[in-house]
């Protein structure tokens, strides 16, 4: 089986470089999907409360056979349970619906900056890491401004903050700040929904010459940068060509041809002022 690269998070974790993510993946259709990438060869999973699937992601876990000490799973607290106890309380549902004992990678959603609960929530997790609970604990969607704060008025720096990134959205600030302080960029709709970015003139002319998929192409990418990356798809044979990232190599040049992409453009909120629970 293909070995993934890990990142070594800061405080000694290692974190597969390349996962599979369940985002907008039906509670129905879940359990597959897992199985299937884990059959592939995954062995990082990242769910969250919101997607609603947590407990079909603790169904194929299970099913698998695959001892907990070869996975790494990666959830993430809901808007609504913000707050110091309501953190606690959301933690144990999800590890009840995942089935676990302890979490490998715990995340705060969004920072809700107007609802201004992120640093009691994060003195929450913080408790969760202390007490064992979770063996890394980050943050999601965390804009420069919400991560100074957490820096200065917590008393562990986020191992990992997942963001919104492609080269359609380059967050080359963002990445820099993460960067200076020792904080993993995971990125979250890596191949920016598709469409038109898998049809770029550039990204269709490299996969061609690496003879390779245009998919393929922005993932190897993500993972020069050096960027944690979880693709999502429920399609067998998408979930795997998703994972065959490791037999090719895109040159500085072409790395930097598909950063020139950039044009600040979101799929998803924007963090400074998304505000649903």
């Amino acid at each position: 089986m293909t070995s993934v690269p890990v990142t070594k998070l800061n405080n000694g974790v290692e974190m597969p470089q390349l996962g599979f993510g369940v985002f907008q993946v039906p509670p129905a259709e879940t359990k597959a999907a897992v199985k299937t990438a884990l059959d592939a060869g995954y062995r990082s999973i990242d769910t969250a409360t919101a997607y609603g699937n947590e407990a079909a992601v603790g169904e194929a876990l299970a099913e698998s056979g695959i001892p907990a000490d070869e996975l790494f799973i990666t959830t993430k607290l809901w808007n609504s349970s913000q707050g110091y106890d309501e953190t606690l309380r959301a933690f144990d549902s999800s590890m009840t619906d995942l089935g676990l004992e302890r979490l490998d990678l715990y995340l705060i959603h969004w920072p809700l900056p107007a609802r201004d609960k992120y640093l009691d929530t994060w003195k929450a997790l913080e408790k969760l890491y202390a007490d064992g609970r979770v063996r890394a604990i980050g943050v999601s969607n965390f804009q420069p401004a919400h991560l100074r704060r957490v820096l200065d008025e917590g008393s562990i720096v986020p191992a990992v903050n997942q963001i919104e990134l492609s080269p359609y959205l380059v967050q080359a600030e963002l990445r820099a700040f993460h960067a200076e302080h020792g904080i993993a960029t995971e990125a979250w709709s890596p191949l920016a929904k598709g469409g038109d970015l898998l049809g770029e003139a550039a990204i269709v002319e490299i996969a061609s010459r690496h003879g390779r998929t245009p998919a393929q192409v922005v993932l190897r990418w993500h993972l020069q940068l050096g960027n944690v990356v979880i693709p999502k798809s429920v399609t067998p044979s998408r979930v795997a060509e998703n994972f065959d990232l490791f037999g090719f190599t895109l040159t500085d040049a072409e790395v930097a041809t598909l950063s020139s992409l950039d044009r600040g453009l979101r799929t998803g909120p924007d963090p400074d002022t998304f505000d649903v629970a």
